[in-house]
């Protein structure tokens, strides 16, 4: 080998050194980087007819394991998706009381029976009445604040769609660009590392917000596509998804004949199709879950109204004074919103003996109540006809002797009529009461297991994909000083070569 041919191999092996120094060093200074993943630059021997002339450096390129790294996103969503149930059904849970201390619906329809039983003991007694009309007036609050938590839980779920809407649209416009610049630096020969580290971040924040799918072709370039099929558009500075602001009321709904906006992906309604993520949850607050439960409210505010006044007590009204029919279908009548609106009737406030006397005539019918006349005006101070019918009847599983109360619907519901509850097979007000308390708030209690198991999952793959393509500080520093002795070692080589050449030079002159 020539001296000149020697100092170009050990010149080139100094340059691949010196890069890969640059490259430890770069990887050393972002360790902390969110994002940012292990990279490495391998050098390719050359050689021209069996001689060595060197080493070329290759571009520098990454170890990423996408399977993993995909896992991850989906846990990340789910993480997201969550978080944003658990925040929106804390509120309902925390306007639902406390079962321990007996405020919850539950409790309070036990404690109104039980004031209509001291009631039952002295009937003239006007301490007992006013304790009546308290319990009631208690029972009516929370049932109005229950469903005020709902309808701010509901516009908090339209709140956030329109949020997410205007995040993907971010991130498909960042992809897009990183799209651009990758295949243009892939064309040029140049690494693209950086560039994907940049773009699988961005990927990560959208699946927070939507489950994707990720498609990689040759050119660089990738491809999105949201769970149930739909390609999302990449396109830079475009916004593809659209969103209108509204006011959600507790008889709006989405589809048909709804007014709730739907989500729009160019001009096409895919509200149905979202899945996963902040997005997904959102939707399915704001369409389904939401309503169902402002439904089941509705029916045990309405349920509690009608089975007392069926008895000759008007206790309950809406500030129209009207108490709504549940054995007539949900979606269209007045039991939407009713939890919302119910008070204590003004005229029993104004006069508690009504507690005792009644309200109105109840006709008799031999598939309800039986016929019922209040208590005329001087009639027996201890009148106890219409409070043993409340007991009796209104608290309990019969209309009257032998007729079985009409049981709580648990289809046709939701301002549409296309929601479904799982409160069945209850028959009195205070079953039906505890068993939407615990099922309401236990929403927000599953929210929050749900969110513990996808962080845990979150987290191990967290770990693998650091084990695997992240930066170990160490190693990066051990190969450092490799790479420093191997630059010593090429460096004593072009010193001897360049003495060789001196002495060389020496010899001639």
């Amino acid at each position: 080998m020539g001296l000149d041919l020697a100092l170009s191999v050990a010149t080139s092996g100094l340059r691949l050194l010196d890069r890969q120094m640059a490259r430890a060093a770069d990887d050393i200074a972002n360790a902390g980087t969110l994002g940012h993943t292990r990279k490495s630059l391998e050098g390719d021997a050359l050689t021209v007819s069996g001689t060595g002339q060197g080493v070329r450096a290759r571009v520098v390129a990454r170890d990423v394991d996408l399977a993993v790294q995909a896992a991850g996103q989906r846990a990340g969503g789910d993480v997201a998706a969550a978080g944003l149930r658990e925040r929106l059904l804390g509120g309902i849970e925390a306007a639902h009381g406390s079962p321990e201390n007996g405020d919850s619906l539950g409790g309070l329809f036990t404690s109104l029976q039980s004031s209509f039983i001291e009631l039952r003991e002295a009937p003239a007694d006007p301490v007992r009445r006013n304790a009546v009309v308290t319990e009631a007036e208690n029972l009516a609050a929370r049932l109005n604040g229950v469903s005020d938590a709902i309808a701010t839980a509901r516009q908090g779920a339209q709140d956030a769609l329109r949020a997410e809407v205007a995040a993907v649209n971010a991130g498909l416009s960042d992809v897009a660009r990183l799209n651009t610049e990758i295949r243009g630096e892939m064309a040029a020969g140049r690494s693209i590392a950086a560039l994907e580290d940049e773009r699988d971040l961005a990927i990560g924040q959208l699946a927070q917000s939507l489950d994707l799918s990720v498609i990689r072709s040759e050119t660089g370039a990738v491809t999105l596509v949201a769970r149930g099929g739909v390609v999302l558009p990449l396109v830079e500075g475009s916004t593809p998804f659209s969103l209108a602001d509204a006011t959600v009321g507790s008889g709006a709904f989405h589809g048909g004949a709804g007014t709730l906006p739907g989500v729009m992906l160019n001009n096409r309604d895919v509200t149905r199709q979202l899945a996963g993520g902040r997005m997904g949850a959102a939707a399915e607050l704001r369409d389904a879950t939401l309503p169902r439960m402002q439904a089941e409210a509705d029916l045990a505010a309405a349920q509690l109204a009608h089975r007392l006044d069926a008895q000759g007590l008007r206790l309950f009204t809406d500030a129209a004074g009207t108490v709504p029919d549940p054995t007539q279908p949900y979606a269209g009548s007045a039991m939407i919103g009713f939890a919302g609106t119910i008070r204590v009737n003004p005229a029993v406030a104004g006069d508690p003996a009504l507690l005792r006397d009644g309200t109105h005539v109840v006709v008799g019918d031999p598939a309800g109540p039986s016929a019922f006349t209040p208590n005329p005006v001087g009639g027996p101070a201890g009148f106890e006809t219409l409070l043993d019918r409340v007991l009796d009847f209104s608290f309990g599983a019969e209309q009257s002797a032998g007729v079985a109360q009409p049981g709580f619907a648990t289809t046709g519901l939701g301002p549409d009529g296309t929601l479904s509850s799982p409160l069945s097979g209850l028959r009195t007000l205070a079953d039906y009461g505890a068993a939407l308390v615990a099922e309401q708030t236990g929403a927000r209690a599953a929210a929050t297991e749900a969110g513990s198991r996808a962080s845990s999952l979150q987290e191990l793959l967290d770990a693998r994909m650091q084990e695997r393509s992240g930066v170990d500080v160490d190693a990066e520093v051990a190969a450092m000083v490799q790479l420093q002795t191997a630059y010593g070692v090429n460096a004593r080589v072009i010193s001897t070569i360049q003495s060789m050449w001196d002495a060389l030079f020496s010899a001639v002159r």
